[in-house]
């Protein structure tokens, strides 16, 4: 016997809760041909063009070499380019294709069908204190490492 039974451990739930969004999102971006990963650096590129990748990593909660390879697969597609910055030329800033904001934007019609979906199943008040609670998670979590 463990000294903490699992159905009382807090990371169980929030692990279940987010494989099931992470679903959830694959399958509503499935009409895009993006996964999860390259539809969130599409929409943060969309908000923030000509992003380094470093920066983008660091948006998507992804490793730098996670982000390198899903923008190559995201460039080899034609969703994305990449061009040296102004002026510091081993710095590479990241843009949108016009291929690549349609995809985005097909992508992100679905994963927003997710979120209203989700939110919907709770009050204002309710959705409020679940952020709440999550980022009270987040900031306990990052103070341990």
């Amino acid at each position: 016997m463990t000294s903490l039974p699992a159905q009382e451990r807090i990371g169980s739930h929030i692990k279940r809760a987010e494989q099931a969004l992470l679903a959830a999102k694959n399958a509503a971006c499935k009409p895009a041909a993006v996964t999860v990963p390259q539809y969130a650096a599409l929409l943060w590129l969309a908000e923030k063009p000509g992003i380094s990748a470093a920066a983008l990593s660091r948006l998507c909660g992804v490793t730098p070499p996670t982000m390198n390879t899903v923008l190559k697969n995201l460039q080899e597609r034609g969703l994305i380019e990449r061009t040296p910055h102004e002026w510091h030329g081993n710095v590479l800033e990241t843009r949108l294709t016009e291929q690549g904001r349609a995809v985005m934007e097909l992508a992100d019609a679905g994963a927003v069908r997710v979120e209203r979906a989700l939110a919907a199943e709770f009050s204002g008040e309710e959705r409020e204190r679940l952020i709440e609670l999550l980022g009270r998670c987040a900031q306990v979590l990052d103070a341990l490492k």
